[in-house]
């Protein structure tokens, strides 16, 4: 085979791989939904509940009769071992300790130490979780970043976002217990 038929060949080849590659992502993004992908439904109101003696529903006006806490959060962002687009920039959230959301509701304490044996789960919109021990809360320098936000940079929450969220401030990774989209948080005894 000469050289021009063999450099037509590899071409056909290419051409044939590129068009596979290309096949298996579009079926791979037609399965997954992500270009039909919506924002979860957004939360109306903050629900608390569980071990608690006033199971509360709470709006963003509510909230703001709590004691508000405004901080700065500067984070070091990595997506897939990179330094990702927003890493360095610097974010402030608006927002109520998660512990006196918590404590506004009443915890109660049935049994000695049944607090200390408790969690708090918050669920948003979509099913995601994330957990809180009460002790990390109300014993340790977490409960002083962990919040529930509904302002970032000045304004509300966006669709992308709330309107309400969790953020842990004093976590070492950012991204596991921020919870988009917050529609819950229920006080739980872990059982022996």
């Amino acid at each position: 085979m000469s050289n021009a038929g063999r450099r037509v060949r590899a071409e056909i080849v290419i051409k044939r791989v590129i068009f596979n590659v290309l096949f298996i992502v579009v079926a791979l993004v037609a399965q997954t939904g992500v270009l039909g992908q919506n924002a979860p439904r957004q939360a109306t109101s903050l629900v608390v509940d569980g071990n608690v003696e006033n199971r509360l529903s709470l709006t963003v006006a509510d909230l703001r009769r709590l004691p508000v806490q405004q901080v700065e959060d500067v984070r070091q962002v990595r997506v897939a071992g990179a330094p990702s687009a927003e890493s360095g920039a610097t974010r402030r959230y608006a927002g109520v300790l998660l512990r006196d959301v918590i404590a506004a509701a009443k915890p109660v304490e049935r049994e000695r130490h049944d607090l200390r044996r408790s969690i708090v789960v918050a669920t948003a919109t979509d099913g995601y979780q994330a957990v809180f021990s009460w002790a990390e809360l109300f014993l340790s320098p977490i409960g002083d970043g962990a919040m529930v936000v509904f302002e970032r940079d000045g304004a509300p929450l966006t669709a992308s976002e709330g309107p309400f969220a969790i953020v842990s401030l004093k976590d070492t990774q950012p991204g596991p217990r921020h919870v988009k989209w917050l529609e819950r948080l229920d006080l739980r005894r872990v059982e022996n």
